[in-house]
């Protein structure tokens, strides 16, 4: 679970605590130019903040050190991280958990129709402003406030089995196995709440999750996130946070994606896949030499085209703002 940020101080670039989140000073007043450094601030804390969660998790669950896949000894400095969505899981795992939730009254599934499709609107035709993102980062996941952590969790659980237990890519599951075997650890990094990202990756055998990490005071969500969502550029921060933390050398790691918006991620391992890759992505994986491994075919590839358009963040995004709207 995730408590109060105050409670879990960031991890820096050598994988210490900090007291305070780093400051930075000496900015311009150009226009633009101080609005770049918090969107890079935001990034950096929702990155922190993952790799913190993860590091408590696998404590948690693995308190005697990681462990070897069957057979092999533990490889402590190689890991895999996969993002989740049309990577790992056929659609976007927070559009799964919202039909979930609707169905349980927490919002109407027309209202979930109509966030979806304002988002493809915004995607498609370009008009997404910089307001309007900072207002989803900035409202995201106020449909929980003051919800126990344990009640929505225990909702993820339910969900899982419903609604995603059969939407994984076995392609993709064999993958994560195959660094799990060779003694590696695996971790999701994705943009889905950390705490419905976790239940996805125990329930695959996977050491743990990197997600979005949504505040929480006294087991109880204050509908705010801890930085911004977990995509682009915080998914990469979050992954060289983690590694700093658990002594991984980044060289020797490999990242898993179906989507541009992660060229960050992936740029930041020595190996990167692109997985079902949307069109942008698999032009970047030939020009720089990435595998690619496409496990749709026919149909199925055309059927999931435009969750690949929207992104795991732009999902999120979209659903969680239209959450908070909803509250109000």
């Amino acid at each position: 679970m995730v408590s109060d940020p105050g409670s879990v101080p960031p991890l820096d670039q050598s994988g210490t605590r900090e007291s305070h989140p780093p400051t930075h000073t000496g900015l311009s007043e150009e226009p633009g130019v101080l609005e770049q450094a918090t969107a890079l601030d935001s990034a950096q804390r929702a990155g922190q903040a993952s790799a913190a969660a993860a590091v408590a998790a696998e404590a948690d669950d693995h308190p005697d050190g990681p462990e070897g896949g069957d057979g092999a000894p533990p490889d402590l400095t190689a890991a895999a991280f996969f993002d989740c969505d049309n990577t790992m899981m056929v659609g976007a795992s927070i559009f799964h958990f919202a039909r979930g939730l609707a169905a349980r009254k927490f919002f109407t599934t027309s209202d979930m129709a109509g966030f979806a499709w304002q988002q493809i609107k915004f995607r498609v035709g370009g008009r997404e402003d910089k307001g309007g993102i900072a207002g989803h980062r900035d409202t995201a996941l106020s449909f929980v406030a003051g919800r126990p952590v344990d009640e929505v969790v225990a909702l993820g659980e339910e969900i899982y089995d419903e609604l995603m237990s059969d939407r994984i890519w076995a392609g993709t599951r064999a993958l994560a196995q195959m660094h799990l075997d060779a003694g590696q650890r695996v971790w999701l990094v994705t943009a889905t709440p950390i705490e419905l990202a976790r239940i996805i990756a125990r329930r695959l055998g996977l050491t743990g999750a990197l997600g979005t990490v949504a505040e929480s005071v006294d087991g109880l969500y204050t509908g705010r996130l801890v930085g911004e969502i977990l995509h682009g550029p915080a998914k990469a921060h979050a992954v060289r946070a983690l590694a700093a933390a658990e002594g991984l050398d980044l060289r020797r790691c490999t990242a898993y994606s179906d989507s541009v918006n992660d060229v960050p991620m992936l740029s930041a391992v020595g190996t990167a896949v692109a997985v079902n890759p949307d069109s942008e992505l698999r032009d970047v994986a030939k020009a720089r030499n990435w595998q690619i491994r496409d496990f749709r075919t026919g149909r199925k590839a055309a059927r999931i085209g435009v969750p690949s358009v929207l992104g795991a963040g732009a999902v999120a995004g979209a659903v969680a703002a239209g959450m908070a709207y909803r509250k109000r």
